[in-house]
């Protein structure tokens, strides 16, 4: 297997291969932070498409300054955020037609699948009232995995910002959560 740095080498040069196993290393990272992000797979699958995309075409862009994973995360955030904004308000988050999506069975030890559609729902529900800097933050260092610093360069902004931002957010999803189940 190839290191990071010849496989960019590569995707550079037009070999589709070395970047497939370059992004693959950061894909349910990636996915993760897209579906986090807008809330549903149909607009998660946009968004990590158009991210795919834009990398593949720009990677001449990156400088490497920072790790290829955040450069990705941050083309992902980028692109769900876009998807999130262009949505129209009435669009159904839930897609129960999907032949895709992953099944349960009856036989699962864990909570019940009602409770965790309910769980899913009022987090997801808790996240969208985030201001979009908390929310791109948290979802960012829970989802995304990447460091203070990281998420610092993404956005703009000072780390003691994002550690400000992250407490922030965690304390007003909690509220949201306990109001929720209120």
């Amino acid at each position: 297997m190839m290191d990071d740095v010849t496989l960019l080498a590569r995707a550079r040069e037009g070999d589709q291969r070395a970047f497939a196993q370059l992004v693959e290393a950061h894909r349910n990272h990636v996915w993760a932070v897209c579906l986090s992000t807008t809330g549903n797979a149909h607009d998660a699958e946009d968004a990590l498409q158009n991210t795919l995309i834009a990398a593949w075409q720009h990677l001449d862009r990156f400088r490497g300054e920072s790790r290829f994973g955040t450069w990705l995360h941050r083309i992902a955030v980028n692109n769900a955020l876009m998807v999130v904004r262009k949505r129209k308000p009435d669009t159904d988050l839930t897609d129960f037609t999907d032949d895709d999506a992953r099944t349960v069975t009856l036989t699962d030890d864990g909570p019940r699948f009602d409770d965790r559609i309910a769980d899913h729902d009022a987090l997801r529900a808790a996240l969208a009232l985030l201001p979009e800097d908390f929310r791109t933050a948290l979802v960012l260092r829970e989802l995304g995995d990447l460091t203070y610093a990281d998420i610092a360069e993404h956005q703009g902004v000072g780390v003691a910002t994002v550690k400000s931002r992250l407490n922030r957010a965690r304390t007003q999803l909690a509220r949201h959560l306990r109001e929720s189940a209120a």
